[in-house]
């Protein structure tokens, strides 16, 4: 499917999918959002109790959080072990466009690393920053129990993907995550609240960022 790129109004770019009609990230702001939802709404609050981190990302997509996880970690001195699943990987002309970085950052190297890693392995950047990501689908992947402090969801939107947003899902996310475990997500749809509750999650609704009255941030207790 063609992507077209799409200058969000905080500078960064989301990516369009037309045949979708869906994009990556909010119009609003691509990065404003992926900070407010993942890591000020999620990570931030897992590092008031914990500095030593394991986090899931359903989707890995352009690499945006990614991103930002790993630089929130070298700012706050974290140990993140980083795990993502992407079903429909980026191409190296796509990711090389994307404006997340400057081209002279050393962010940059480590964005275009993120995507460049080879799948299925773990990669160990530095002493703050464990990646592995796997190509594949959430559908198709058990994952390891009892593993996550951590929960990135950032799948397709559930009117575009709603297989990807069912209990069953989150049931496997849940015997995935540890207790206490956060998960954080863009939707505020009544099913997703459902589902995330039948899978055993306690659910709360947060403010969002611009152009999203409310998001969902979830707790395994």
């Amino acid at each position: 499917m063609p992507h077209q790129f799409i200058i969000t109004e905080d500078g960064s770019h989301t990516l369009y999918l037309p045949e979708l009609n869906e994009n990556y990230h909010s119009r609003y702001g691509a990065k404003n959002e992926s900070l407010h939802v993942f890591i000020q709404s999620g990570l931030y609050e897992v590092m008031k109790l914990t500095s030593t981190i394991s986090i899931f990302e359903m989707g890995f997509g352009t690499g945006l959080n990614a991103l930002l996880t790993y630089q929130e970690a070298q700012k706050n001195n974290l140990k993140i072990n980083y795990s993502t699943l992407e079903a429909f990987p980026l191409n190296d002309e796509i990711v090389s466009l994307l404006n997340y970085a400057d081209k002279d950052d050393t962010d940059f190297r480590i964005f275009r690393m993120l995507h460049e890693f080879s799948w299925n392995e773990k990669h160990q950047i530095n002493v703050s920053f464990e990646f592995f990501k796997q190509e594949a689908s959430i559908l198709e992947v058990v994952l390891p129990e009892n593993s996550f402090d951590l929960i990135y969801f950032d799948a397709f939107g559930p009117d575009v993907q709603p297989d990807l947003w069912s209990e069953e899902v989150f049931q496997n996310i849940y015997k995935a995550c540890k207790s206490g475990a956060i998960l954080v997500t863009y939707s505020c749809k009544g099913d997703v609240k459902r589902a995330l509750k039948s899978a055993g999650f306690s659910i709360e609704k947060i403010p969002g960022p611009k152009g999203k009255r409310e998001i969902i941030r979830a707790v395994k207790f």
